[in-house]
């Protein structure tokens, strides 16, 4: 299985990149949704962005699930002792896992909203809506960079 993957290594990190900007495109705009509803009076208005929502963070789901998947194949591709030896790719998946509990969390303020129990200020979510925007910077130069520690 090794020599599969590692024949198809730049199969394997394209679409892991191409799910990632699916997913990211998803829980960028997820939070916009939700500064709206925390701003909204209008029922219409509350019950639009409440299908809008959900449509959204179930439709980028898989993505998220992809990437994760992928980026697993990829680091089995490439051995235990590359990954272990690659200190940029451990603060990588710290942030990734920070990543998938932000995306989990998501699921709580999608029920918390759909139910109309939201207390929290769009201020709250405008601040919440740039966890993603500086963690894909800092993914993004690790895995390019791939900066040496030590």
């Amino acid at each position: 299985m090794t020599t599969f993957i590692l024949n198809n290594l730049l199969w394997f990190k394209a679409f892991h990149v191409i799910f990632m900007v699916a997913w990211f495109a998803g829980i960028f705009y997820l939070p916009r949704l939700f500064v709206n509803h925390a701003q909204t009076k209008s029922p219409e208005v509350i019950a639009q962005l409440k299908g809008m929502e959900k449509r959204l963070l179930y439709f980028v789901s898989p993505f998220a699930l992809l990437t994760l998947i992928l980026g697993l194949l990829i680091m089995y591709g490439y051995g235990s002792e590359w990954v272990a030896a690659a200190k940029w790719l451990h603060i990588k998946l710290t942030l990734v896992i920070m990543l998938f509990a932000y995306h989990l969390y998501c699921f709580q303020l999608l029920k918390t909203f759909a139910q109309d129990n939201n207390t929290r200020s769009a201020k709250f979510y405008r601040i919440f809506n740039e966890i993603p925007v500086l963690a894909l910077f800092v993914i993004i130069l690790l895995a390019y960079v791939k900066p040496t520690f030590g």
